[in-house]
């Protein structure tokens, strides 16, 4: 099968600015990407090129097992589709005519049975004769998933999809690309929300021009950030170093501040926190410290993604 997307080497300059700058990645069949970066780190670029709208100045491109080259834009067309972060509907024309209109655009057979499909897919088929300037923002991003799903696309590349939509149309939305995910369809998925990437994404890659790094977003946080115990006491340890020094699997430790008036924080860097956490305790008990919690230190996406940003950033 290989994979949906296999990107080699990829380069665009626009005159003498290098928007994308020798990215290389691979995305899985039936694999929900996550593709982030701040404005301007080259994704919309990224995806314009997969998508066939623009030619890369260099670099090897492979989308739907096929490779990128002007004689073959069609045949990849006819296997993806794109939506883009604004839906693009006829907002004088019902749910029905704007896929109608679409379907006919696309030269797909079989239309009224798509049509019933796409709706289905994503719980429409009551509002089908409703004017889409009539239905609110996050009605009209399900009618352009419709849309991106009418051509029953292998990879979806999806712009921003939740933006601008409130928790519960974004929740729905969220559930629309899980149900691609078990339909098999390879969700490319550019988002700036890193809990949605860390919610809905199997890896999801950074950008800034070039390719800062992919991979899952467990192990991201594992390569990045050293393993660690935040502990919290009701009070002050009156000698903390006694207590943490030579504890089995800690590597050291720093006061991490007050948790709240008159208790105090510990961060304790070490090899295992399943191992650590044990010790710890007892070693506070022993010390006669009341205990408030001793848990392991979780960074997030966000940390993840700022680590990297500001890296770069701070290198230009």
């Amino acid at each position: 099968m290989g994979a949906a997307v296999e990107v080699g080497g990829l380069t665009k300059r626009f005159g003498e600015r290098t928007a994308v700058a020798d990215v290389s990645f691979s995305v899985a069949r039936g694999e929900v990407f996550g593709f982030l970066g701040p404005n301007g780190a080259g994704k919309t670029t990224t995806v314009r090129i997969l998508g066939t709208l623009i030619a890369p100045t260099s670099g090897s491109v492979v989308v739907a097992g096929i490779p990128l080259s002007r004689a073959n834009e069609g045949e990849i067309r006819r296997r993806i589709s794109i939506m883009p972060e604004a839906p693009g509907l006829y907002r004088r024309l019902t749910v029905a005519e704007n896929l109608q209109f679409f379907a006919r655009l696309y030269g797909l057979p079989g239309r009224e049975a798509r049509i019933g499909r796409a709706l289905d897919a994503v719980r429409l088929r009551d509002r089908a004769d409703d004017a889409c300037g009539s239905l609110s923002k996050g009605l009209r991003q399900r009618v352009a998933l419709a849309r991106a799903l009418l051509s029953d696309p292998e990879v979806m590349f999806l712009d921003e999809p939740t933006s601008g939509l409130d928790p519960v149309a974004a929740h729905e939305v969220h559930g629309l690309i899980r149900t691609l995910r078990e339909r098999g369809v390879t969700v490319f998925l550019t988002t700036h929300r890193l809990d949605e990437a860390e919610r809905l994404c199997d890896r999801i890659a950074i950008m800034n021009t070039s390719l800062q790094t992919v991979g899952r977003p467990d192990e991201l946080r594992r390569t990045l950030f050293s393993r660690s115990l935040e502990v919290t006491t009701a009070a002050p340890l009156a000698d903390p170093g006694r207590v943490f020094t030579a504890l089995p699997a800690v590597e050291s430790w720093r006061s991490n501040g007050p948790a709240a008036e008159a208790s105090a924080g510990y961060l304790l860097a070490v090899t295992d926190p399943v191992l650590a956490a044990p010790g710890v305790t007892r070693a506070l008990v022993m010390a006669g410290a009341d205990v408030l919690s001793v848990t392991e230190s979780r960074h997030t996406l966000e940390d993840v993604y700022l680590e990297l940003v500001e890296d770069r950033e701070g290198e230009s």
